[in-house]
């Protein structure tokens, strides 16, 4: 049984053997560089490959052998959609491109540096059949709980929130704003709104800054389990928008900045969840209905029923 596979690369200059390690840690190997900067080891499942770069002190007939003897590559990938869109973007030259119509498998070439010339072939993994939450919010009803402390974030997150949900479809009379004092607040005001089953999904936007003292950390932990608590236990989705950050730089960063708007992206994640736990259940209500049809089927194919049979017996 095949334990392991090694192969042995040589390219022309450390510099090249740096930009082709490069690009074979972007398509998935790991790479370990060597200590001298010119080596370089590479794995992937069952595989090995160590790179290094000529020594100059070989002879010109010896470079060159190695330079012939090392030039192809092949790999087989599951993506060679997105290698290839790699490849692009660190513009290497293409030789060849096709795809055969019958298997959709993908095989390209490219030139690499070093004067290494890789092939690429895979057919794309087919994505598995799955039952997803719709971003269709309309018909729906949306509580979102939001903390006033740190209110200079967690308004742009309610903003946020808000955007995201009537993008997806909800109306303004669907959507209901609870406010309460802190982060600390935010599962029991979360807990009680899903349990009164008018909503479809609850919203929970707040801000949790680091201090000088263990206080975050005690309020961090209470307020994540006391969220997921209450999704488990009410059915209702939670849709978790309570930043937890070291700083405010970071805090302002995800309330619509270089990390987006985390108010946003919770307000999507509620909307998928509502419509997936709808999903569910009506697929494990018709499940349901067709057992239920089939067991009474079962009983009309009978000559008569338990009681009537007794009484023919009797008479």
């Amino acid at each position: 049984m095949l334990k392991s596979l090694h192969i042995g690369r040589y390219v022309s200059d450390a510099k090249d053997l740096r930009v082709l390690a490069e690009f074979l840690r972007a398509i998935g190997f790991e790479t370990v560089a060597g200590e001298d900067g010119r080596s370089a080891m590479l794995s992937a499942p069952l595989a090995l490959l160590s790179l290094n770069s000529l020594a100059k002190e070989y002879p010109a007939e010896v470079r060159e052998r190695l330079k012939d003897v090392n030039r192809l590559l092949v790999i087989e990938v599951s993506n060679p959609d997105v290698v290839f869109e790699i490849a692009q973007q660190r513009k290497f030259k293409l030789l060849a491109d096709a795809t055969n119509p019958k298997t959709e498998e993908r095989s390209f070439s490219l030139e690499l540096p070093g004067e290494i010339v890789l092939s690429i072939h895979g057919r794309p993994e087919e994505a598995a059949p799955a039952l997803e939450g719709q971003l269709n919010a309309a018909g729906k009803r949306f509580a979102i709980v939001v903390s006033r402390f740190n209110a200079f974030i967690t308004e742009r997150l309610l903003q946020g929130a808000l955007d995201g949900l009537r993008r997806a479809g909800a109306p303004n009379d669907g959507i209901t704003v609870i406010r309460v004092p802190g982060s600390f607040e935010i599962p029991a005001a979360a807990r009680a709104l899903a349990e009164t089953k008018k909503y479809d999904a609850i919203l929970c936007v707040g801000c949790l800054l680091r201090g000088d003292t263990a206080h975050y950390d005690v309020i961090v932990n209470e307020v994540t389990r006391g969220i997921g608590q209450s999704a488990q236990e009410t059915g209702v989705p939670h849709a978790f928008a309570v930043l937890t950050c070291e700083t405010l730089e970071q805090a302002i960063d995800r309330a619509g900045l270089k990390m987006g708007n985390k108010g946003f992206e919770a307000a999507l994640a509620a909307v998928e969840m509502a419509n997936l736990k709808r999903a569910v259940s009506s697929q494990l209500s018709a499940v349901s209905k067709t057992g239920s049809k089939s067991k009474v089927t079962g009983v009309r194919k009978g000559k008569g029923t338990p009681t009537s049979r007794k009484r023919k017996v009797r008479s």
